[in-house]
This record gives structure tokens, sequence and C-alpha cells, in this order.
């Protein structure tokens, strides 16, 4: 968990536009994954977790994962936003995959990283990147593959 963490708090601060694209390990992965938690950062809660049995969100299901080396990594069933964008961060290796979207005005954004040993898959969403009442939403997943890499 501690290195999720610090790979998404690098990866935020970082300001740099280096090459954000790195595949480096193929995969075709359909993934049943179960939601576990969110932490929200809005006017009304200042990053409060909620449990799966405190607030209704939907799981995830059949969310496809296809990366093709050296530059191709397709998500879907993520999201709305994530199914119709272009996607500014791809990185797949052995141990993660990881990915980031803007909208075109740079004021929203989703990210998400997929671990591939432990299953674990945090979205992050968050709204009105240029104004002092920055909205956050972290969810957390659990997630079983129906299918092997390739």
């Amino acid at each position: 968990m501690k290195y999720i963490i610090l790979i998404i708090t690098f990866f935020f601060t970082s300001n740099t536009y280096a090459k954000n694209i790195n595949i480096s390990v193929k995969s075709d992965l359909v993934l049943n994954c179960k939601f576990e938690k969110v932490i929200i950062k809005n006017l009304e809660h200042n990053f409060v977790s909620f449990t799966n049995d405190q607030i209704k969100r939907e799981n995830l299901k059949s969310l496809k994962i296809i990366a093709k080396i050296p530059d191709i990594l397709i998500i879907d069933n993520l999201s709305k936003f994530i199914n119709k964008i272009n996607l500014e961060v791809k990185i797949s290796n052995k141990d993660i995959i990881l990915i980031q979207a803007f909208d075109q005005e740079r004021n929203y954004s989703e990210s998400a990283v997929y671990t591939r040993s432990t299953g674990e898959l945090i979205h992050e969403i968050t709204r009105k990147i240029n104004s002092e009442e920055k909205e956050k939403d972290i969810s957390f997943y659990s997630c079983i593959k129906n299918n092997q890499d390739t």
C-alpha cells in the first residue's frame, strides 16, 4: 500500500512532461473488482474514508486492460470518461498498470493504479483542479482475474 501511495504522490507532484508512455509488459486482462472503500475530499468532507457498507458504490464488472508493447494501453469499463478519452499517461510493467487522463481544460482528471501482485485497484477522480475547492474521490477495489496475462 505504501508503494502505491508513493507512486501516486510522485506522479501527481511531478510537473514534468517527460515521456508518459512506458509499456514493457503485455497484458490482456478482464477483471472483476469489488468496491472496498472510498476517500472523499470536498466541501463537506476533508479526506473522510467510507467503507462499502457506509456508502453505495458499484463494483466494476469486466474491467478490461489491454497492453501492447511499445505504446498501446486500453482501459475499458472503468468509467465513462476513461472509455471516451485518450490517456495521457500509460504505464504497464511487471508490477503495476498506471493511467491518467485529463479533460480539455485540465480541470478534471481520472487516474488509476492496478497492482498485479495484490489485485488492488485505486481509481482517483479529481474535480475543480484549477480552484481552491479541489475535490477528490479515491476509490479502492479488490480485483480478481477472469483470465491470465498473455
